[in-house]
């Protein structure tokens, strides 16, 4: 998908958590798709080296923000920014997530467990609810995309509290696709199985760790970063017009089993 014409052209984007794996990817796939896109990241230096890399391969409609997506403020700033820049954002990739734990549910910290919730959720929320906001402003038609994680759909060891974050996404991408659907608003979700990236690199860095894993993948490897990105493609895209409130699972299916 990401290398087929340009089924983007002339739209504008926002991805937050942009400068890096899952995130990074999909900027790519949309800018070589027509799509003019703004990222945000909390750190600048990760945003400018982001840039100078898609920008290295000829891929200039690029504008970075140092925003937090949990913070409101700086959300409606990254939206001006994104705005003033490109035009008015109507496709939004709320990508930027956050596990600083690996343990049972129960033995998780009370403080890890509200980061978790704040970024994972919380701000999701937040930049969904903003570019409500400016789309009806507008009065116009958007795609809203949150990336999830099949730990949102089953348990998984160690990522319960990233699980529970991820499972309120889900629910909240059905939600919204129900409320906003007769304004044309969709708003749809990804849920990857375990993707090569350094956010996952704990869970298959090891050799021995990686062949157990993929052992049990009927597509018999990990996931790559690219793999999401074409599904958020199709899904911004008029391809999915009459897809919304739906988490598609791209996990090489692991999950079959």
């Amino acid at each position: 998908m990401a290398g087929r014409g340009a089924p983007l052209k002339d739209r504008v984007a926002l991805v937050t958590g942009g400068s890096r794996g899952i995130g990074l990817a999909i900027t790519k796939a949309f800018l070589r798709c027509g799509a003019s896109v703004a990222i945000t990241g909390r750190k600048e230096a990760g945003l400018e080296e982001a840039k100078r890399e898609l920008h290295d391969a000829g891929l200039t409609r690029i504008h970075a923000v140092v925003a937090h997506s949990a913070k409101q403020q700086q959300v409606s700033q990254a939206f001006d920014s994104a705005e003033s820049k490109f035009g008015v954002v109507s496709i939004v990739v709320n990508n930027a997530a956050t596990n600083p734990v690996f343990t049972a549910l129960i033995d998780t910290e009370p403080v890890a467990l509200e980061k978790i919730l704040a970024t994972n959720l919380h701000g999701y929320f937040l930049v969904a609810q903003e570019t409500v906001h400016r789309l009806r402003k507008h009065g116009l038609p958007g795609s809203i995309i949150n990336v999830s994680s099949v730990a949102g759909t089953h348990s998984w060891e160690g990522l319960g509290a990233y699980g529970v974050s991820k499972s309120a996404v889900n629910m909240m991408t059905q939600t919204l696709g129900s409320e906003l659907g007769a304004e044309s608003i969709r708003v749809n979700g990804i849920a990857p199985g375990l993707v090569r990236t350094k956010f996952s690199a704990a869970l298959w860095q090891e050799p021995q760790r990686e062949q157990a894993f993929t052992s049990k993948v009927p597509l018999g490897r990990l996931g790559e970063a690219d793999d999401i990105a074409d599904t958020a493609v199709f899904l911004a895209s008029e391809e999915a017009r009459y897809i919304t409130g739906q988490t598609i699972v791209v996990d090489g299916g692991l999950t079959t089993r």
